[in-house]
């Protein structure tokens, strides 16, 4: 028999380093006793750790626990949120989006750039750089870590490029390596609605399970893909590119540089517009989009039961489309748990999501719960900062 190996105390320093960093951002501040507890480390463990991680300008006394205590044991220890800041962008058709966080998490600011059609003057990829670079200025923010960029198509996991996909703007592919080249920072490149996974992931809706597919139902239609925990891209990054999926219903067939005729035209918004349409719902101006506001805004009309009788017949024709693709999807995968995201599916909400579930049940003997999203905000931004925290934690929080 192998005798078992023990971990050397280098080692052991850093596992309860971690533990206790990853503690102090899950809690907030917290007592050397507090921390003991949670940690199971002895008393003279606890204050060495707390002395290496003040020494490395992680950890700083932050006050007292209660007005009644003085002294070392009444001390608050936190996180030094301010070592180190993070930023997400989403980079969309018409407009790019940004937020900010420190190393704790916490909301630091934001902005949103709007971003002029090709071919009409000025750089997109230039005026990007700039803006977020004014978001940091103002926001303060001098300690920039990682940037974690969220864009359509699909990336290269041997190259981390963003690469194949529909009819792309030609300038979402120069973002990264611009920002990089200007920040001198690590950029991290993620398709979007694999962010949107990531966040919905660890804050929201399937928060705690292994497996889960976030449907994503926006301007197209795509899907991030958790199985065993982990999110699954494929071999050439494209897991989750059902825009492309072949169904019944679609009119067609999609081709390898073209969605049209997959799913995409089952679920898309330029679809949903048709299908409101169809069951004479008033829609708002298209816009900018290609008609995602006025399919979010015709979605949520109906889900609220502003549009009466036909809106609940429009609810169930757009139920039974998207459970066409979320039938293909459990049948491949299994994965238990579907999650409905994008602008559409927000905007539907629990009332879509239970109408989903429905007509699933009737097309799927795997039992699949159908939820909707519950992360605030901007799920791609959301998970761009979860990814980029990941990321900027795994080096500061590691020993020196």
């Amino acid at each position: 028999m192998t005798p078992a190996r023990t971990a050397s105390p280098r080692t052991a320093r850093v596992i309860n380093d971690r533990i206790a960093l990853d503690l102090l951002v899950e809690h907030g501040s917290l007592t050397a006793a507090q921390l003991k507890e949670l940690t199971g480390l002895s008393r003279p463990s606890v204050a060495d750790l707390l002395q290496r991680l003040a020494d490395d300008g992680l950890v700083r006394i932050v006050g007292e626990a209660g007005a009644a205590r003085r002294g070392p044991n009444a001390r608050l220890y936190g996180l030094v949120a301010e070592r180190a800041h993070v930023a997400a962008v989403d980079v969309r058709h018409g407009s790019v989006s940004f937020a900010l966080a420190d190393l704790a998490g916490t909301a630091v600011g934001d902005a949103v750039l709007s971003v002029p059609d090709e071919g009409e003057p000025g750089d997109p990829v230039a005026e990007t750089v700039t803006a977020l670079e004014t978001v940091l200025r103002e926001s303060g923010v001098t300690t920039l870590h990682t940037v974690a960029v969220g864009a359509p198509g699909m990336i290269d996991p041997a190259t981390g490029a963003l690469g194949g996909g529909t009819a792309l703007p030609a300038w979402h592919a120069r973002v990264p390596a611009a920002l990089r080249e200007r920040l001198g920072v690590p950029v991290l490149l993620e398709n979007e609605v694999n962010l949107a996974g990531i966040a919905e992931h660890r804050l929201g809706a399937a928060h705690g399970r292994d497996a889960f597919v976030l449907l994503w139902l926006g301007l197209g239609v795509g899907a991030a893909v958790v199985l065993d925990g982990r999110l699954r891209r494929g071999a050439s990054g494209g897991t989750g590119e059902i825009g492309f999926l072949p169904v019944p219903g679609a009119g067609g067939l999609p081709s390898a540089t073209d969605c049209d005729g997959g799913f995409h035209s089952l679920a898309g918004s330029a679809a949903v517009c048709a299908l409101a349409r169809e069951h004479r719902l008033r829609l708002p101006p298209h816009g900018t989009g290609n008609g995602l506001r006025a399919a979010e805004a015709a979605v949520r009309g109906a889900a609220s039961g502003e549009t009466g009788a036909r809106g609940e017949a429009f609810l169930d024709a757009l139920a039974e489309r998207i459970a066409v693709g979320a039938a293909a999807i459990t049948a491949v995968l299994d994965p238990g748990c579907v999650v409905l995201g994008g602008e559409v599916g927000r905007a539907g909400g629990r009332v879509l999501a239970a109408r989903v579930a429905e007509r699933l049940s009737g097309m799927s003997p795997l039992a699949t719960e159908v939820l909707c999203g519950t992360v605030e905000g901007s799920p791609v931004l959301g998970g761009g900062l979860v990814t980029a925290l990941d990321a900027a934690r795994r080096d500061l929080f590691a020993p020196r």
